[in-house]
C-alpha cells in the first residue's frame, strides 16, 4: 500500500509500505477515506519531536471503512465507517475510567522515554514519534487500529466524511480549550491563533455561553474567516497593540478567559523569541514560551497570579478542590462488559513497583511501520521490593500532580 513516510527534517515520501495486519483481537484494519495533515504534524517536519526513525508512517486524523476486526471487537463490523480519535485508550485503566484517555496508562509502550524527555507520559499515539508508543500513522491506504473496542466512533448515514473528520482530533481540541477556561454565561475570551484549532476554539467558546470573543492573528484570511462568526472581535497584532486593545474592549478589565491556540511553531524577532528558537533548534527546550507572552494579563475574576506568587505545587485546599472534581470512576464491567484478560497483547506501561502487575509487553521496534509482536519480558519485581515501595509511599519528584493523575500530554 502507499503511505506518507518521514526521512529526515523537512524530508516527507509517499512510498510503498507493508500492509497492517491483525496482531491482537482487539485491533481492527481500517481503509482510509479522508485523512488530514495536522498542526502538529509540522512538529515532526521541522524535526522538533525526538525519536523519529526513517520511513516512520505519517498522521494521526483520519477516518475510513472497516475491513478486518479482531474476535474481541464486537461493535465494529466489516464495512462500518469510523472516526478514529488520534489518542489511542485502553478503555479500562486509571485514566481512562475516568475519561481521561489522552493520559492512558497502557498504550505507549515506550512511556520511559517520554518521561524522560517531558517529564511525564500520556497515551500512544498514531504517527507521532517512537517515544509516544511507535504506532503507523494514518496517512496512509489502510491503517491498523489497535483497541478499537474503545476509540473508533461510528458516523451515521447522511454525515460526509468532510464534516465527521474534525471529530479525529481537531474539534475536540479547540472544544477543550474553551471547555478548560470554565466559561460563565457573558464572558469575554481572548484566543491567540486563528488556524484550525483557534477557529474551532472560537466557536466552542461562544457555544459554552462567551458572549464576546477576541480573535488575534495577523493571517488576514484567518482573520476574515474568524469575523464571520457572530460575537467575535477580529485583532491583527502586525497592526495593533494587542495589550492596550484588549483592555480598551473589556473596559480595563482584561478579558475573563484565554486561550493560547498558536503552538510549537510561534514566530517572533525580539531576543527572547530568537532565544526560544535556538533552545528548541538545539533540542534544549521541548515548548516555545514566546507564544503564550502576551496572554499574560490581568483577568477579570484574577484567576491568573503575579509572578511573585507563582510556585511550584499546590496548597492543601488546592489539592482538595483537584480531588473533589476528579470525576468518579464508574465500573469497568458496566462500561465495556468484558474482563481485563485480553489486554495482555498490548504494551502496558513500565510497571510500579507493587502497584501493577508486569505482563510481557511488545517489542517496540519497527511499530510505525508494521507493528511487531516479539515478547520482551519485563524484569520481575521481588516481593521484598514491592513491600518497601508499599512502605515508602509515591517517591518524591513524582510526575503525578496533587490530583493523582498525570498532567496533560498532548503535542500541541
Amino acid at each position: 500500500m502507499r503511505a506518507l513516510c518521514w526521512y529526515g527534517r523537512k524530508d516527507v515520501r509517499v512510498e510503498d509500505v507493508p500492509m497492517p495486519r491483525i496482531v491482537n483481537p482487539h485491533d481492527a484494519i481500517v481503509k482510509v477515506t479522508l485523512t488530514a495533515s495536522c498542526g502538529s504534524d509540522l512538529h515532526l517536519y521541522d524535526g522538533y519531536i525526538p525519536s523519529m526513525q526513517t520511513g516512520d508512517v505519517l498522521g494521526h486524523e483520519f477516518m475510513g471503512e472497516v475491513v478486518e476486526v479482531g474476535r474481541e471487537v464486537p461493535d465494529l463490523a466489516i464495512g462500518d465507517r469510523v472516526v478514529v480519535p488520534f489518542t489511542i485508550s485502553c478503555g479500562r485503566c486509571f485514566y481512562c475510567e475516568r475519561q481521561l484517555w489522552s493520559l492512558c496508562g497502557n498504550t505507549n509502550p515506550n512511556a520511559k522515554l517520554q518521561e524522560t524527555a517531558y517529564g511525564h507520559a500520556g497515551a500512544g499515539i498514531y504517527g507521532y514519534s517512537h517515544m509516544l508508543g511507535g504506532y503507523a500513522g494514518g496517512q496512509a491506504e489502510y491503517v491498523r487500529v489497535p483497541f478499537a473496542d474503545v476509540g473508533p466512533i461510528k458516523v451515521p448515514a447522511g454525515i460526509p466524511d468532510e464534516t465527521a473528520l474534525f471529530l479525529s482530533d481537531i474539534f475536540p481540541t479547540g472544544w477543550q480549550a474553551a471547555e478548560q477556561c470554565d466559561i460563565h454565561q457573558g464572558d469575554t475570551v481572548a484566543v491567540w491563533g486563528c488556524g484550525p484549532v483557534g477557529q474551532f476554539a472560537i466557536r466552542a467558546a461562544l457555544l459554552l455561553g462567551a458572549e464576546r470573543v477576541i480573535a488575534i492573528d495577523h493571517y488576514p484570511r484567518r482573520l476574515r474567516m474568524a469575523a464571520q462568526v457572530e460575537g467575535v472581535v477580529t485583532l491583527d497584532f502586525d497592526e495593533e497593540r494587542i495589550y492596550e486593545q484588549l483592555l480598551e474592549i473589556t473596559a480595563g478589565r482584561g478579558p475573563d478567559a484565554c486561550i493560547d491556540a498558536v503552538g510549537l511553531e510561534a514566530h517572533g524577532v525580539t531576543p527572547d523569541a530568537l532565544y526560544d528558537r535556538v533552545k528548541t533548534a538545539s533540542m534544549m527546550a521541548t515548548d516555545r514560551p514566546r507564544a503564550v507572552d502576551p496572554r499574560r494579563l490581568r483577568r477579570a475574576r484574577g484567576q491568573v497570579p503575579d509572578r511573585g506568587d507563582l510556585r511550584e505545587g499546590a496548597d492543601d485546599q488546592d489539592r482538595a478542590d483537584a480531588r473533589a472534581a476528579l470525576p468518579a470512576a464508574p465500573p469497568v464491567a458496566d462500561r465495556v462488559g468484558r474482563d481485563r484478560s485480553g489486554l495482555r497483547d498490548h504494551p502496558p506501561r513500565t510497571a510500579l513497583a507493587g502497584r501493577r502487575h508486569v505482563r510481557p509487553v511488545l517489542a517496540p521496534q519497527g511499530r510505525l511501520r508494521q507493528g511487531g509482536d516479539a515478547p520482551v519480558t519485563p524484569t520481575p519485581v521481588s516481593a521484598a521490593t514491592r513491600s518497601r515501595a508499599r512502605s515508602a509511599g509515591p517517591a518524591r519528584g513524582s510526575p503525578r500532580s496533587a490530583s493523582g493523575s498525570r498532567p496533560r500530554a498532548c503535542p500541541r
